[in-house]
């Protein structure tokens, strides 16, 4: 029988596509099995991390002012243009987030239960990385809005890249802690199955803040020096436990 080239390419492709739909079943049976294999070996939970005490690098201090008066109307206009002036004289300093805080009004009830008078309380956040202007503005502000909490943090960008280097060092104490456990209990090795990463902080509240409120009568700007938080990277995961043979 006389084939074409042409004939003889098409015979030739058909005879390969059917070698891999007939191959196609025996390695998703293969795979299966392996999985299979796996599922049964022993397993076990571990968890390791890392930890590095990070200085703070941000400052927040709370500004506010309370207001008291006879009337609901009052308390509420003399509050709301001491935070707007107060306010627009805080914008504008390079490196300092400004941001308006809580704000709430209630009354003051007598003894017999009735409303005797009106009172109020506005907040406004100063943020920053450079502790000596936050102070500076601070004081020159206080006798608008005094200094009624003072705190410091790690600043999200510091977190990330301290996280981003602990995680190496979890990573590795995990593996470590792995390979103690399959040579405790006698096995030749192991495979992970699955992980979960997770950090914590714990954070630092400075005790600062009243030394600052007694010295901003005089316009003294502060010294602040915040402290240190604790960064942790956890790894934790399970792992099978198997021989030499996979």
């Amino acid at each position: 029988m006389y084939l074409s080239r042409q004939n003889g390419k098409r015979l030739l492709a058909l005879s390969f596509f059917a070698a891999a739909v007939a191959l196609a079943p025996l390695a998703h049976s293969k795979e299966e099995g392996r999985r299979a294999r796996h599922e049964n070996w022993p397993q076990a939970t571990l968890q390791a991390q890392a930890s590095a005490q990070v200085a703070h690098d941000t400052v927040r201090i709370t500004l506010a002012s309370e207001v008291s008066d006879a009337s609901q109307t009052a308390v509420a206009d003399t509050l709301s243009k001491t935070l707007d002036e107060v306010m627009q004289q805080a914008k504008g300093h390079e490196g300092i987030k400004v941001t308006s805080g809580n704000y709430h009004i209630w009354p003051m009830n007598d003894k017999d239960g009735k409303i005797s008078n009106w009172r109020g309380r506005g907040e406004i956040f100063l943020e920053s990385k450079d502790f000596a202007a936050a102070s500076k503005l601070a004081s020159r502000l206080s006798d608008r809005m005094p200094i009624a909490n003072l705190s410091f943090s790690v600043s999200p960008q510091e977190r990330a890249r301290q996280e981003e280097a602990l995680l190496t060092k979890a990573a590795d104490a995990f593996r470590d802690r792995a390979k103690a456990t399959a040579e405790a209990f006698g096995f030749a090795g192991y495979s992970i199955k699955e992980i979960t990463l997770g950090g914590a902080g714990t954070r630092y509240e400075a005790a600062a803040a009243p030394r600052m409120m007694a010295m901003a009568a005089d316009k003294a700007s502060v010294p602040l020096e915040g402290g240190t938080e604790l960064v942790t990277v956890s790894v934790r995961g399970s792992i099978f436990l198997h021989s030499a043979q996979k």
